[in-house]
Formats: C-alpha cells, structure tokens, sequence
C-alpha cells in the first residue's frame, strides 16, 4: 500500500533484561516511536490531531513474534508499513531490524481512531487519510 517509513533506535542498557538482551515488551516501545516519527514525517503531531481534530489513535490489537534478540548498544532500524485502512482504523505491519538488517521482531498492530473527548471511534480525518496513503 504505502511506502515503508524506518526509524533507528539505540538500544540502551535500560532496555535489557539480566540475561543482556532487549526485554521484550521493549519492542514495543520501540514500534510505539517509530509509529509517531511516522506520523511526524508525514506532518501530523499527536497532540494537535487530539487539539485540532479531536482525534487520537488507540492500539486495537498487536500480535508479535520474536526471532532472534537484540542486544545492548546495538543500533536497530524500526519500520512502519501500512497494509490496511478502514474508515477508522490502520493496521501496520513493523519490524525491529538487527544492524545486519536481519528482523530481531516482527509484529502487526491495529491503531483505532477514536473521538478524544469520548473515546468512541470515529473516522480518521479525510486530510490525515491522504497523507497517510500518499494521495495528494
């Protein structure tokens, strides 16, 4: 659908578990910045979706597989990809990239639009909607 968009995270030591590699609910923080760097490079910040439009995103639903680990100080690359959009919804697949660009984490995440006062969903704004497909 659209193109892929990649983000570098830094794994610090913060990140790791005893046994020195990335804790893995980490993952999804990483895919969490990635989502918003996104959303910031096709000019959309968060806060003003929420102040402007009176919208915000919610996570629906994740699913994740776990391939291999990534470990302290290593650069890692997130990507966003989106596979499907609804009136209210996105569904994104990311990985969490290796610096071998081999996939350490895989995982599809389902973002619903949602009023912000009420938290019902609504659509997703027809301005964000273009961007978001790449349609100008």
């Amino acid at each position: 659908m659209a193109s892929e968009f990649t983000w570098p995270v830094r794994v610090y030591y913060e990140d790791t578990d005893a046994g020195g590699v990335v804790y893995y609910a980490n993952y999804l923080r990483f895919m969490e910045r990635a989502r918003t760097e996104w959303l910031r490079a096709k000019g959309f910040e968060q806060d003003q979706l929420r102040d402007q439009e009176g919208v915000v995103f919610v996570v629906r639903q994740v699913q994740l597989d776990f391939l291999r680990p990534a470990r302290f100080n290593q650069l890692l690359e997130v990507s966003v990809a989106m596979c499907e959009t609804r009136r209210a919804s996105l569904s994104l697949e990311q990985e969490v990239r290796g610096p071998d660009t081999k996939p350490c984490c895989r995982g599809r995440v389902k973002l619903a639009c949602v009023d912000a006062q009420r938290f019902r969903p609504a659509p997703i704004p027809p301005d964000l909607m273009r961007k978001l497909l790449d349609v100008e």
